[in-house]
Parts: C-alpha cells; structure tokens; sequence
C-alpha cells in the first residue's frame, strides 16, 4: 500500500510509527494501526482528499491522540533495562581495566545507573521530537546527539562531585576485577543478541576506537581527547540515524 500513496501520506505514517515505537508502543498493535490508517488514507486520497483532511492540521496531535488510546508495552521494553545499565558502566569498566583494577566510589555507581535511564528517556523523547514535528536533517541529527552530550557532561560532574566530596569506595582487587569485566563482556554479547540490537557493541566501538587511534598520533593530551569526543558522538549519531530511518522504512 506504500507504494500507492502520495510522498506526503507516506512520510507522515513513516514517522507515526517512529513516534509509536518510541512511546512504547506494541509493535503488533503499531503494525495494525499503520495498515489502518494506509487504507484510510489511500482510500481518501483516491477520492480527492489531502492528508490534512484526514488527521487534521496538527500531526502532532494527531499523533498524540493515537499514541493516548494504546496502552504501554511495559513488558517489552523491560528488555531494554539490562541495557541500560550493563551499556554505559561497561565503558567505565574496561577504560578502567586498562588502567588497572577497579574501585568506584558508591555515587559514583548510583549516578551511572540513574543517568542511564535519563540518557534513554532522553533518546526517546527526541526520536517522538523528530517524529511529530517537520525539522531539518542538520536539527535532526544535533537532537539525537543532545541526550548523550549531556549524559557525558552529568556523568563528568557526578565524578568532580565525587573526587571533591568522596563517598566508600568498593575495592575490587585484581581478581575480581577482571571476573567483573568477563561478566560485563559476556553480558554486552548476550543482552546484545537478546535484544536484537547492535547499540552495544556499536557504542563501545565508537567510545574505544577514536581513543586508541588518537593515542597512537602526536597530537596534545587535550585535543586527543576533544578529537575523540567529536568523532564518538557522530559515530553515536549516525547509528541512530540508522536506526530511525529502519523504524521508518519497515511500515
């Protein structure tokens, strides 16, 4: 039915189901809606009618009022908590591996898993952003970029915090450190196939890579440091690009 639907119609259904999607939605129920409304709005278009005739002047209302009538799929986006966690402290874990054992300060591990949380809630609302709104490529692209920008500045001021007013740290020797970096390895491969989803593994290469690249060059401590920010975070921002247009294209 795509296919037969003006470019229009088709943009406005393709970003209905991101919006879905990131509301945590059903994807049964969201396929069903999307079907729905593609009859509907071939069926009109075939009579004459624009798109605005059919959902009105506001996408974005629009949106809303579908996304209100379809209960949360609580369930299914349990799978995704495992990732959130066991995601940005493996980062910490291994960087702090290679420098030696690890022992982290209790706020320092509570903060991690909290702004885990935020960072995905955050990715979330700008996906919806994107969705029901008409932005550009460049607006859309600094959005996706935005929740990490500001994890890693949270995560940056929760460590100062933490070095200027210290709380118990956890020693974990040289045995169990390295038993907790198996486990987080193990855990990236197994949550990573679970949930059907390469983020994992893609972000820990776009966190480690620039960082071991650089630190072969001659280039100063600091920029080697900006350099590998920047490339981390487009890395980061064009897989969630990728992402979004996936979501779009599978209607």
């Amino acid at each position: 039915m795509e296919e037969k639907l003006s470019q229009k119609s088709t943009k406005f259904v393709e970003d209905l189901k991101l919006y879905l999607f990131s509301s945590g939605k059903k994807d049964a129920e969201i396929e069903d809606i999307i079907h729905e409304l593609e009859d509907h709005l071939y069926e009109a278009e075939s009579k004459g009618k624009s798109i605005e005739q059919i959902i009105g002047s506001s996408p974005k209302d629009y949106m809303q009022s579908i996304s209100e009538e379809m209960r949360t799929d609580y369930k299914g986006w349990a799978k995704y908590i495992p990732l959130l966690i066991v995601g940005p402290m493996s980062y910490t874990v291994f960087r702090d591996l290679i420098s030696g054992t690890l022992s982290y300060g209790i706020l320092t591990i509570i903060g991690s898993i909290i702004l885990s949380f935020l960072f995905f809630a955050g990715v979330m609302a700008a996906f919806r952003y994107t969705a029901s709104r008409q932005v550009s490529r460049k607006k859309e692209f600094f959005l996706l970029l935005l929740p990490g920008m500001l994890n890693f500045f949270f995560i940056s001021a929760i460590l100062l915090i933490d070095l200027l007013y210290p709380s118990p740290v956890i020693q974990f020797g040289i045995i169990g450190s390295y038993m907790i970096g198996i486990l987080f390895l193990g855990l990236i491969i197994f949550f990573s196939v679970w949930a059907k989803t390469a983020i994992l593994p893609v972000t820990m290469l776009a966190l480690y890579l620039p960082e071991l690249a650089l630190s072969q060059t001659s280039l100063s401590e600091v920029t080697q440091m900006v350099t590998s920010m920047v490339i981390t975070y487009m890395i980061i921002g064009i897989y969630l690009l990728y992402i979004l247009k996936r979501e779009k294209m599978k209607v």
